[in-house]
């Protein structure tokens, strides 16, 4: 299927400006470009990336593809549409002949499986993790496997319905018994655009241990029920996060990569280039607080605060903690526009600044009791309930909403601190470009250094590292990573 004849299709590809193009290859004599070819599959943005061998992006495309239902009439991935778009992305790949891709990895992301039968064929739609999950159906399940504490500790897990991407198989044994019973292999999505270039099934560990119910951590292998439940028979075997599988492609031998969970993947540039203990904080919609090098398992208590495991591509449990703020300033900065009317971007202009901070400090109107909640800190909002008209501008009430969340921010990365050794921050995505959130950052943690980390596509990069070794002939760059360091303040916060 054309990309040309697909309307709902919203694509791009551009070459980097600095690299040769087909036109004047020739007239500039220069060798074929050596690349690894990544796509970076996201639930709205779906991306095809070629890295040279310094990894910089020398082509891109991009799309965006339109849902479909499910059987239910829930919204979710179109995984036709998604197949033709790589299949066809990736012979336009090779139509150009001014590089030469040496390998190709996928990272894509996570709780969302692909079942297929005996011949490859998908059996299902690509259901959305954030279908409703039947509370009866769950109730058996932890009850039959020790509850919802034991379960959850064991497989360092919270209880999140289809977000336990292994609760979605078990939903289809029990609710859809006769398809299950075709089901030959459970991909989780990497793996199966692994499958589409190799023909062979295999499991990953960054998405086997990424809050799915299926791994127990204290054991190191699938927990108990994938067996009892005749589950694990359909989970390919485990290949490793930083092998390769070649196949021949023309004249050529292409290594391709099992593919990886999309945060575990942009964890893997931090890990290659810094050696010291740090924590990665990765905001966007969710700010995630990824302390690779804390191994304490997880407490009932820390999942209940929406703390979990990932895991690295080397299969070593990375211990996290999740705090909704991309989403609630996103809300709160709305509100802050229609009452001060101004865009929902303002905030944009607004500089950090100290006085109105101190200002901010001294007028603190939470109730202590709140303020020692961790649970209500971490599930709630601080800022929904203030009223407006009491600030004299925009700035001033858009700091005290920046103070609020990082309130909350303090409390859910200690959460994996533990008093651990860590002597850096580090802050990729949305936040790390936001002035007043770094500077009460660098506050609130003073005995550390804490930096605005940027890098392109860090979820792509870190594909196209893990399998390093199979096809760049160069050393390991050491410049992957912008940094900018941001002094700490005299801003107390209640801990």
């Amino acid at each position: 299927m054309g990309l040309t004849f697909c309307s709902p299709f919203i694509y791009f590809s551009v070459i980097n400006p600095n690299y040769p193009t087909l036109e004047n290859l020739h007239y500039r004599n220069m060798s074929v470009l050596p690349v690894c070819a990544i796509f970076d599959i996201g639930k709205t943005n779906k991306k095809l990336f070629l890295f040279n061998e310094q990894y910089q992006i020398v082509w891109e495309k991009s799309t965006q593809l339109p849902e479909t239902t499910d059987e239910d009439g829930d919204n979710c991935e179109d995984l036709s549409l998604l197949t033709a778009w790589i299949i066809e992305s990736w012979e336009e790949v090779k139509t150009l002949a001014q590089f030469e891709v040496k390998a190709l990895n996928f990272s894509t992301y996570g709780a969302s499986f692909v079942y297929v039968d005996e011949a490859g064929h998908t059996l299902t739609p690509l259901y959305n993790y954030l279908k409703p999950y039947d509370p009866a159906l769950q109730k058996q399940f932890y009850d039959t496997y020790g509850g919802e504490e034991t379960v959850a500790v064991r497989t360092a897990s919270p209880v999140l319905g289809n977000l336990n991407s292994g609760m979605q198989i078990y939903r289809l044994k029990y609710e859809k018994p006769q398809l299950f019973e075709k089901i030959k292999y459970c991909l989780h999505l990497p793996q199966y655009l692994h499958s589409l270039f190799t023909g062979q099934y295999f499991s990953d560990i960054t998405s086997i241990g990424c809050h799915t119910n299926l791994w127990d951590f204290r054991t190191q292998k699938y927990h108990e029920w994938t067996s009892r439940e005749k589950i694990e028979t359909t989970l390919p075997t485990i290949f490793y996060s930083d092998e390769v599988i070649r196949i021949p492609q023309a004249n050529e031998v292409l290594a391709v990569g099992v593919g990886l969970h999309d945060s575990s993947s942009a964890l893997i540039p931090y890990l290659i280039n810094f050696q010291e203990p740090f924590i990665l904080l990765s905001t966007g919609t969710w700010s995630i607080t990824l302390n690779p090098f804390n191994d304490t398992p997880l407490t009932f208590e820390e999942l209940q605060y929406d703390c979990l495991c990932y895991m690295h591509f080397q299969g070593k449990p990375v211990k996290a903690s999740r705090l909704f703020s991309g989403y609630e300033h996103e809300i709160q900065t709305k509100r802050l526009a229609e009452h001060f009317g101004t865009t929902n971007d303002y905030y944009k202009q607004v500089a950090y600044n100290a006085t109105t901070i101190e200002k901010l400090k001294n007028e603190q109107n939470v109730k202590v009791s709140e303020l020692n909640d961790k649970y209500y800190l971490l599930k709630n909002s601080l800022f929904e309930h203030r009223d407006l008209s009491l600030y004299s501008n925009y700035e001033e009430a858009y700091h005290q909403l920046i103070l609020d969340i990082m309130t909350q921010q303090l409390v859910s990365t200690e959460l994996v601190l533990h008093n651990y050794p860590v002597k850096r921050v580090f802050v990729d995505g949305g936040f790390s470009k936001n002035p007043i959130f770094m500077n009460l950052l660098a506050a609130a943690f003073p005995e550390m250094e804490v930096f605005a980390a940027s890098m392109a596509q860090a979820s792509s990069l870190g594909a196209a590292l893990a399998i390093h070794k199979h096809w760049n002939t160069k050393a390991l760059p050491a410049d992957l990573i912008d940094l900018k360091f941001y002094a700490s303040q005299p801003v107390i916060f209640q801990k």
